[in-house]
Order: structure tokens, then sequence, then C-alpha cells
């Protein structure tokens, strides 16, 4: 095993007869550095904008949510006070969600409405993302609305028009005249307040109101489509999620008449994208990687043809077939080591400058200036592995030309 690392180690840097062996040889470490520095940067500015989604989407998301097994809403009433007392709780809010028609002045059109309570005021983080005013719901005995900002474009309101925006909801309990079909719609009067951006998604569907005011459009007296928890240090785990006993007590008292789902279970397929898709990322890069090292194929197969000699003298010596394979395997695996560990380091030297410096510019409007960059070190680890289990395969292909020689 020694003479065959160190006789691979002497042909990586010894003088070729044949020049073309050292270039092809050169080619193949650095391809195989460039797409190991590849790697590193795509995947850690993939982490970037993971992190960007999940903080926007952790902004409006609670860390627990409780909402009906079935129907729509449910009434908030004394079955939830036992949360108050729990020292893992820092705040639950009660939570009316329906879509309605909002009109200013001119335009309208349908949104979802968020009906929140003054508690939901000072946990949410949507106020970090505020473009426009305040996340202030009330102003004295004033109602007001807060509206995404796709919304808001498209109603054409602005914090500092007097205008009211009217919310439009037909009757629960009254029956459609035909004769005045409007006699039927119930509607209230709300002042834009503030305007916040996150993504499109959000900006163009939610407003959000004060629950008073949307329990009194929908005709409801106590009841929500969700309550909201939002937890202490103590009721999270190591990944910032609800821990998993929170949870299961929340559920156990509450009963099998509702659902109980941490921040995670709320967006599943959010999640399950942003994994999938930075799976996918590192299969294609790794399978062009593996293009890449067919270079090292050619130039250990060069390499065997000009140390005939040295094989045909090894074998006089009493080394076997098994020594002259290894000795050429390792060469192989040696240049991809070399390619890994240069291409590694560039990437992070990379990763580094655009944290740090933020070299290259988001093109347009976002919610960060330059590409964001987050380097792990578990990704890292995958990377180097990946693509020395491929430079080893590789190299391994070989073994059977030593034979022929």
């Amino acid at each position: 095993m020694r003479l065959s690392r160190f006789m691979a180690w002497r042909y990586l840097f010894a003088k070729k007869s044949h020049n073309v062996i050292n270039i092809i040889s050169i080619i193949s470490a650095a391809g195989i550095a460039i797409g190991s520095a590849a790697l590193v940067i795509i995947l850690s500015i993939y982490n970037g904008f993971d992190s960007i989604v999940r903080d926007l989407n952790d902004s409006y998301t609670a860390d627990v949510l409780v909402s009906p097994a079935s129907g729509k809403v449910f009434a908030y009433d004394a079955r939830f006070d036992f949360l108050d007392a729990d020292p893992r709780v820092r705040a639950r809010c009660g939570v009316l969600e329906e879509n309605v028609f909002a009109q200013y002045g001119e335009r309208n059109k349908v949104v979802t409405a968020r009906g929140v309570d003054s508690l939901y005021e000072s946990v949410t983080g949507l106020r970090n993302y505020l473009v426009d005013g305040e996340f202030e719901l009330s102003y004295g005995d004033l109602d007001q609305v807060v509206l995404g900002r796709t919304v808001a474009l498209e109603l054409g309101v602005r914090t500092a028009f007097l205008q009211p925006l009217t919310v439009w909801f037909p009757s629960r309990t009254q029956a459609v005249d035909l004769l005045n079909p409007l006699a039927s719609l119930r509607q209230e009067k709300l002042h834009p307040a503030g305007i916040v951006a996150l993504e499109q998604n959000f900006d163009q569907k939610y407003m959000f109101m004060p629950l008073a005011a949307l329990r009194e459009l929908l005709e409801y007296d106590d009841e929500v489509s969700g309550v909201e928890i939002y937890l202490a240090p103590a009721g999270l785990n190591r990944k910032g999620m609800a821990s998993k006993a929170f949870i299961e007590d929340v559920q156990a008292a509450l009963g099998d008449g509702f659902v109980v789902r941490d921040r995670q279970q709320q967006n599943t397929m959010l999640y399950k994208l942003l994994k999938y898709e930075k799976i996918a990322i590192y299969l294609i890069l790794l399978f062009i990687m593996l293009i890449i090292s067919f270079n090292i194929y050619g130039s250990l197969s060069m390499l065997i043809i000009e140390k005939r000699d040295d094989i045909a003298t090894l074998r006089a010596m009493g080394a076997d077939d098994t020594l002259v394979e290894q000795i050429f395997v390792r060469e192989g695996w040696l240049i991809s080591l070399l390619g890994i560990a240069v291409g590694v380091l560039a990437g992070l030297g990379v990763c580094w400058l655009q944290q740090r410096f933020g070299l290259v510019k988001m093109p347009g409007n976002f919610v960060v200036d330059a590409y964001p960059v987050v380097v792990r070190a578990s990704d890292v680890l995958i990377i180097v592995a990946g693509v020395a289990l491929i430079g080893w395969l590789i190299s391994f292909l070989t073994r059977k030309l030593t034979s022929a020689s």
C-alpha cells in the first residue's frame, strides 16, 4: 500500500517524456477544480436564497398554528386559556381569514383579508418589511388596514390619502334581494395605515385588518379560523421549530377536533420544494463533474502506455497485478484530490469575497442588494465526498489497462 502510494505520488509530479500527458493531467485537475469551485459557489448562493425565502416566510408564519380538523371556523374561547400559563408560550393570537371584495375609489380587487387582534401587531415580523406607513390596525376608534404592495398598487392606495378603503362581503344571514342585490352586501370602511412588501404571492394576496372589524363584516361573534402561537426559546428545538413535546401537549389538550402544526407543517410544499431543488442542483452539477472527470481516464491511459518499461521492471522484481493497478488508480485519485482541494479553496474564497464585499449585485429591486451567500460545512463535505468518489471510480476503470501493458 505504501509503495503504490509512493510511486503514484512520484508519477504525479514527475516530468513525462511526452509533454501532452502533463497538459492532459493539468487539464483534468483544472476541470475538477473548476467544477468543485462551481459546486461550492452555486450551493452557497442557493443556501443564501433559501435563507431569505425562509426568513420571509417566517415573518408572517407563526411557530404553531391551531386550525379546525373540519369546517372553516371555530369558537375562540376558554379552551385556549391553558396556553397563557405555559412558560413556553410567548403569545397567542386569534386569526380570521376570508376572501373579500375591496374597493378604493374606482378600483376594486378580490383579496384575502386576515383579521388579527391587537397582540399580533407586537409579535409579527411584518413590520420589518414595511415600505410605507406603519403596521397599526387601529388609531383610537378608527379601524385601519395594512396591505400587500401589489394589492396597494392595483387599488391605487396611498397611506397619505384620507380616502377610506371599503371592504364588501355577502351577508350570511340575509337572503339575496333580486331587486336590490346590494342590500345583501355588508361593508366595512378602513383607512390605509401601511404597505408591506415580502414576495410576489404574498404581496398580491393579503391585507390585514382588525379582527373585530372582520368579524363584524362576516357576522361572527367569537369565531376564528386559526390560533397562532408564538413560542419562547424554551418551546423551540435546535432548528428553531416548535418542539415535538409542545406540539403533542397542545394536541392532547385540545383533542381530535383540532389540528396542531408547526411552521414546517404549515408550509410543507415550500420546504419540500426547497429541499428537492437543492438536491437536483447538486446532482446536475455532479453529473457535469462526471463528464469532466473522464479526462482523468485519458491521462492515465497515456501514462500507462508511457510507463510500460517501468511496469515490466516492477513485474520482473516480483510485483503482482494488484500492486501495478493500485499505483495508477491512486495516481488518478491524487489528480482528483488535488483538483478538489484547489477548487474548494477557490470556491470558499469567492464566497468569502461575496459575503464581505457583495461584488456581484442583484438585478432589479430585491430584498437584498447583492447575491446572498451562506456556506455550510455539510455542503462542503458532501461536495468533497461526491467528487472524490467520482474521481476514484474513473481511476478504477483504468486498472485493467495495466494488464495489457
